[in-house]
């Protein structure tokens, strides 16, 4: 009924805090004539930044979020009008309210646990490339 409304709220939520990071990195970048934004800059070189892998994480809610509601409104479920759920007008209200807080807590945990598993990987990935390339150095 309403599950994607979970995913959806995690969704905006991690968009703000990607939206106020990005700003952070911004401004950190332009004053990198200061000694220690230099060193943190270079420490980064080659390296996802956060705000890179929490878009993955917003790409992936919001695409889920969309293809439920898509497949809610396709079946009925929602509606483009107030009260815009069905279940609220049929007076399913706590049958609505269970599936989101089992539903979809499950699917915005499910999601941000694979998010989890792709910033790992990619973390391993990294570590892997610093080595070759220290490698590679020690060669040269």
């Amino acid at each position: 009924m309403a599950c994607f409304v979970v995913p959806a709220t995690e969704a905006v939520i991690t968009t703000v805090v990607n939206a106020v990071l990005k700003n952070k990195e911004s401004r950190m970048v332009q004053t990198k004539s200061t000694e220690h934004a230099v060193e943190t800059v270079e420490a980064h070189k080659g390296k996802t930044s956060f705000t890179t892998k929490l878009g993955w994480l917003n790409t992936m809610l919001w695409g889920g979020s969309a293809l439920l509601a898509f497949e809610h409104a396709w079946h009925g479920e929602v509606v483009p009008y107030f009260p815009f759920f069905t279940a609220v007008t049929n007076g399913e209200v706590s049958e609505m309210l269970a599936e989101m807080s089992s539903v979809g807590v499950t699917m915005a945990l499910l999601v941000t646990a694979v998010w989890g598993g792709m910033v790992a990987v990619t973390g391993i990935m990294e570590k892997r490339n610093d080595k070759v390339q220290d490698i590679i150095t020690e060669v040269i």
